[in-house]
C-alpha cells in the first residue's frame, strides 16, 4: 500500500531533521516524512566536533565558505545567522556556549544532546522518521513517487538533504547527486575536504608523529592561496591538523605548502638567535643549533632541508650564508601537494548541486518544481569551526519554512 505525504525529506542528518521541524512549526497540518537509510537518524551528527558537536560559530560569514554556492551564501546566513540558530535550538531545549575561539557547543558538550532535541521535536510534531529505508528509485509525475525496500511513497514536495560522500562509514554517499542529476541538475563532482593533505618531502618520514605550532601557507605558482595558523601534525605521507584541513579546501596537485615552524619569531629575530647560538654552542654538533627552540627531530629536518646534512660539523663552523639559509628554511619548510586524503578521512566534501541552480532565499530548485535542496547536497563547503553544521541547519530551516 502506497504511503502518501505532503512532503518527504531524503536524509535524516542535521539539515534534513531541522528542515522537517521548521516545516511542521510553520505548517502543523503538513504530513512530513524523513527517509533515512541508516538504522537511526543523525549518525554523522554524533561524530562532529569529536563527539561534542560544534554547531555554529560567532564568526559565521560567507567568506568562511568555498564552492559555487558561496556567492549566494550571504542570503542564507542573513536569514539564519548565529543568534537566530542559537535561539531556535534554545526553543527546542538546547543550551549552547562558545569557547575562546568563538565555537559554539552544547552546554553539556555532548553531540547526543543536539540529536536528542532534534529527535524529540520531530516526535512531538508528528514527523514520520522512516529509518533503515533504502531508496530504489524516485520519479516525478504529478507527485514524487519513491520506491523503497519498505514499499512505495508519494509526496507533493520533495527535499534532498542526503549529504555528500564524506565519511562513508557513517553513511556518506553520492546518492544526493544521483537524485538531483536525474531531475536535470548540474552536479559538481564530490571531492574530499577538511582532511589531511598528502605531500612529498625528503624529510616527512623523519617527522612522523610530531606536532608543531606553525603557520602554513598554500602556494600556487608562487602566489599565496590560503594561510592558516595552528597545530600541524606530521604523518608518514601527509600533513594534518585543523589549519591543514582548512588548506585542503583549496589544494591542487603540485601546490606547495610552506610550514613556518617558528611563526612568532621574525626572520631577523631568528637569525640573531641562531647567531648567538653559534657562539654559545660553538663546540657542539650542528644538530644542537636549535637547542631550546625546536624539537630535535624538527631541527634536524630544517637543517636537512637547508642542505646541512653533516650533523657532526661543529656549530661554530657554520658560515653566515648557511645560517641565513637555515633561518629562511625554518620559516618556510616546503612540502609538495600530491592529493587530499580520501573520503574516509574527510569531515566534509566539496561538490554537489551547482550553486546557481538553487534559490538561496527558499532553497528551492530552479530546475524542478516542488523540489528543494539543503545541506551538503549543495556545492558549498566551510572551514573547520562549526561553519558546515551552521549551513546545514540554516539551509534546512529555510527549506522547511518555504515548503
Amino acid at each position: 500500500m502506497k504511503q502518501t505525504y505532503d512532503a518527504i525529506i531524503i536524509g535524516g542528518g542535521a539539515s534534513g531533521l531541522l528542515c522537517a521541524i521548521a516545516a511542521k512549526r510553520c505548517q502543523p497540518s503538513l504530513r512530513v516524512a524523513v527517509i533515512e537509510k541508516n538504522d537511526r537518524v543523525g549518525k554523522k551528527l554524533l561524530s562532529t566536533g569529536n563527539g561534542r558537536c560544534n554547531l555554529t560559530n560567532k564568526k559565521v560569514s560567507a567568506d568562511k565558505y568555498t564552492g559555487s554556492f558561496q556567492k549566494h551564501c550571504a542570503a542564507v546566513l542573513k536569514r539564519c545567522d548565529t543568534q537566530r540558530l542559537l535561539r531556535y535550538f534554545e526553543e527546542l531545549g538546547l543550551l549552547c556556549r562558545a569557547d575562546s575561539e568563538g565555537r559554539f557547543y552544547p552546554l553539556c558538550r555532548q553531540a547526543a544532546a543536539v540529536l536528542d532535541v532534534l529527535r524529540f521535536s520531530c516526535e512531538s510534531l508528528g514527523v514520520a522518521l522512516l529509518c533503515g529505508t533504502d531508496i530504489h528509485s524516485i520519479k516525478k509525475q504529478k507527485q514524487f513517487l519513491i520506491k523503497t525496500d519498505n514499499g512505495e511513497l508519494s509526496a507533493n514536495k520533495l527535499v534532498i538533504a542526503a549529504g555528500s560522500k564524506a565519511a562513508p562509514k557513517l553513511g556518506g554517499s553520492a546518492s544526493s547527486a544521483d537524485y538531483l542529476r536525474n531531475f536535470g541538475h548540474k552536479i559538481v563532482p564530490f571531492s574530499p575536504a577538511l582532511c589531511p593533505v598528502k605531500v612529498q618531502s625528503a624529510v616527512l618520514k623523519s617527522l612522523k608523529g610530531l606536532r608543531a605550532n606553525a603557520r602554513v601557507n598554500l602556494l600556487r605558482h608562487g602566489e599565496t592561496v590560503k594561510s592558516e595558523h595552528g597545530e600541524v601534525q606530521f604523518n608518514e605521507d601527509n600533513l594534518s591538523g585543523i589549519c591543514v584541513f582548512n588548506l585542503s579546501l583549496f589544494t591542487e596537485k603540485n601546490d606547495k605548502i610552506n610550514v613556518d615552524v617558528l611563526p612568532d619569531i621574525s626572520n631577523t629575530e631568528l637569525y640573531n638567535i641562531l647567531l648567538k647560538n653559534k657562539r654559545l654552542f660553538c663546540q657542539q654538533t650542528t644538530d644542537n643549533l636549535f637547542t631550546g627552540i625546536l624539537q630535535k627531530r624538527v631541527a634536524q629536518a630544517v637543517l636537512k632541508c637547508a642542505g646541512v646534512t653533516d650533523f657532526s660539523k661543529p656549530v661554530g663552523k657554520l658560515s653566515d650564508n648557511e645560517l641565513k639559509l637555515i633561518t629562511d628554511t625554518a620559516k618556510q619548510m616546503t612540502f609538495t601537494v600530491t592529493e587530499n586524503c580520501g573520503f574516509d578521512r574527510a569531515q566534509a566534501a566539496k561538490g554537489g548541486v551547482a550553486g546557481d541552480e538553487i534559490d538561496a532565499h527558499t532553497m528551492k530548485s530552479k530546475r524542478c518544481e516542488n523540489l528543494s535542496v539543503c545541506g551538503e547536497a549543495i556545492d558549498i563547503c566551510g572551514e573547520c569551526g562549526g561553519y558546515n553544521l551552521h549551513f546545514a541547519f540554516a539551509s534546512g530551516m529555510i527549506a522547511g519554512e518555504n515548503l
